[in-house]
């Protein structure tokens, strides 16, 4: 059995001697190096540090960093122009933009405002479109760099946050952070969109095998047939009683047939007593021999044979076994090899020739893993700049990230609360209160001043229900000094502002929801500012598992982003559970409303 409480200190050792390796801290005399995406032209690799505001650029040849480029917003990705000449970095939050950079001079030539959160930029081969996701708008931006014309958005299912486009540049396969929908189903998995890019609008939505989310990473083989998604598959119809053999989160990539425009197999990268915590960035070598994958969870390279992958997913099928693929352990035996890596948290990949290069986040490192044709690695990993000693804040961000803290590392808090420490939007029979009645994940944002925790209140506050989640999730035994680094990370957390904001106010309708929110009572369960009073109410939502719950009042504050709603996420959106799930008026006095007035009430709330 592997010894993880060994494994945690010596990753923490590690991270102690590389010094502050996570985001930017107020005690620092220069801000953490934070590698989060990567692109190539020629023999550069172009390096987007999130923390640290720039690009810097690696030469391959000579084996040095030769350049930086500086700038005053988070880089939330990176590409290059099909000439090399310009790259184009995906910026900023709530008002991010992608800026044009001229790589003569490293002078920024336009700022083009795109939406909320920008990530993960492609370009068409001609140079003459750029795709950009963003996120909290659920939609990809389609912008027609010849021109200073107004960009298209384009609709996509819910928090876009990796994409890949086909080597004609014809289609944008874009994965989706998490479900939509409501959480009580039977089905319950986030989608793949497929763009037209003639066409700018999708073409086709590819829901994944049960149980998918947190969606991070995604490529398009070189033959431009295949695109390959990673993610977790959690078995959240199970109640969490052990981790043995993935029973809890198991960790995926998704094989989507383009022209088919459908899902071909789901495949796991865990072995079948070791997890692999945490997929993100994923890529093919340059020849399309090898599929490679990161592992932020557990600071790895996952290198597949991709021929044989194929080969054996096409005989899985042909055997009536296609079912039994995304559960078997086995699958990637003799097919892969596990590569450490020498820094922490990989998470964007990028490929040239069959050198793969991962950004290690939170080492602020680039490692460069050279594969040879059996499949066989040499590992080296490049400092990108001195590190600032880590404060206790970002010791707990590492904590809450890292799957070496688990046992058998299958997972992370992160694989259940992603995009920093939010939801999954999926149900989960925590055994905390019971077996048989799932809730839905909450966001740990203001978790912390809003006591106590969970759906019916049974842990006095955060501070406990951290500790519980080491012990009953993680089924490791919480070291103090560790999980006061956590409480230090969480409480840390900050609001991002509402999408519905209009230049950082409520809009028209939000304004009138305001007053309703006043008039129907709202606000005497949800007062400002944490719009929670603290108190446990019975409001007509328990099931039979449950009679008589008092379910705790959750703070409305960030509801844009935690769908679905209510204990047990029946409610897709926040109108359902103003009418649908709010017969009695438990949730307001709302059923005198009209339709426009249900509408501004819930444009407020989405606001705040």
């Amino acid at each position: 059995m592997v010894n993880m409480e060994r494994i945690f200190l010596v990753v923490m050792a590690v991270a102690i001697g590389l010094g502050g390796v996570l985001g930017n801290s107020a005690h620092a005399e220069e801000p953490y190096r934070s590698p989060l995406s990567l692109a190539t032209a020629g023999d550069k690799v172009f390096i987007g540090d999130y923390t640290a505001r720039a690009i810097q650029v690696y030469d391959t040849k000579k084996s040095n960093l030769e350049d930086v480029i500086a700038l005053d917003e988070e880089v939330n990705g990176l590409v290059l122009s099909p000439d090399g000449k310009l790259v184009y970095a995906a910026v900023g939050g709530a008002s991010g933009a992608v800026l044009e950079i001229s790589l003569k001079d490293n002078s920024v030539l336009r700022r083009i405002p795109v939406g909320h959160t920008p990530k993960a930029p492609v370009i068409t081969p001609d140079g003459k479109t750029l795709l950009v996701c963003t996120q909290f708008n659920d939609a990809v931006v389609a912008l027609d760099l010849s021109t200073d014309s107004a960009p298209n958005s384009i609709p996509v299912t819910r928090e876009p946050v990796a994409a890949a486009l086909t080597p004609d540049g014809k289609t944008l396969i874009v994965a989706n952070l998490l479900p939509a929908g409501r959480a009580d189903g039977s089905y319950v998995t986030a989608m793949v969109d497929l763009i037209s890019v003639a066409d700018q609008k999708v073409v086709a939505s590819v829901p994944l095998t049960n149980g998918s989310s947190s969606l991070l990473g995604a490529c398009v083989s070189p033959d431009g047939r295949y695109a390959y998604v990673t993610h977790i598959l959690s078995r959240y119809q199970l109640p969490t009683t052990q981790l043995e053999r993935g029973w809890i989160n198991t960790n995926a990539v998704s094989m989507i047939d383009i022209q088919g425009q459908q899902l071909v197999n789901t495949f796991l990268l865990d072995d079948v007593d070791l997890g692999a915590a945490n997929p993100w960035g994923i890529t093919c070598s340059e020849d399309g021999q090898w599929l490679c994958v990161a592992h932020s969870g557990t600071h790895e390279l996952s290198v597949i044979d991709r021929a044989r992958l194929h080969e054996k997913l096409a005989a899985a099928e042909k055997d009536g076994e296609k079912d039994t693929v995304p559960n078997d352990l086995a699958f990637l035996v003799e097919l892969r090899e596990r590569v450490k890596l020498s820094g922490l948290g990989p998470r964007g990949l990028t490929a040239v020739g069959n050198t793969i290069f991962a950004a290690e986040y939170f080492s602020g490192t680039l490692a460069e893993v050279t594969l040879a044709k059996d499949g066989t690695a040499q590992v080296a990993s490049h400092r990108l700049g001195t590190q600032p000693e880590m404060t206790a804040v970002r010791k707990g961000e590492l904590f809450f990230h890292d799957g070496a803290v688990c046992f058998q590392q299958w997972q992370s808090c992160a694989s259940c609360h992603p995009g920093d420490a939010r939801v999954d939007a999926l149900n989960w029979d925590i055994l905390n209160d019971g077996m048989g009645n799932p809730k839905n994940t909450k966001s740990m944002l203001l978790s912390y001043d809003t006591p106590p925790t969970t759906a019916t209140r049974v842990r006095d506050n955060a501070m406990v229900s951290t500790r519980a989640g080491i012990r009953f999730i993680l089924f490791n035994q919480p070291k103090e000094e560790d999980a006061l680094a956590v409480d230090a990370y969480l409480r840390a957390l900050k609001p991002v502002p509402s999408p519905k904001l209009v230049e950082g106010k409520l809009s028209t309708a939000a304004e009138r929801g305001k007053i309703l929110f006043s008039n129907a009572k709202c606000a005497s369960c949800h007062p400002a500012p944490l719009f929670t009073d603290l108190k446990g109410h019975k409001v007509g939502t328990e099931t039979r598992m449950e009679p008589d719950t008092r379910f705790d009042t959750p703070s409305l504050v960030e509801a844009w982003r935690t769908a679905p709603y209510l204990h047990d996420g029946r409610a897709a959106t926040i109108k359902e559970l103003l009418t649908t799930f709010n017969p009695k008026d438990f949730h307001g006095v709302t059923s005198t409303l009209s339709e426009a007035q249900l509408d501004d009430l819930a444009e407020y709330i989405l606001s705040l």
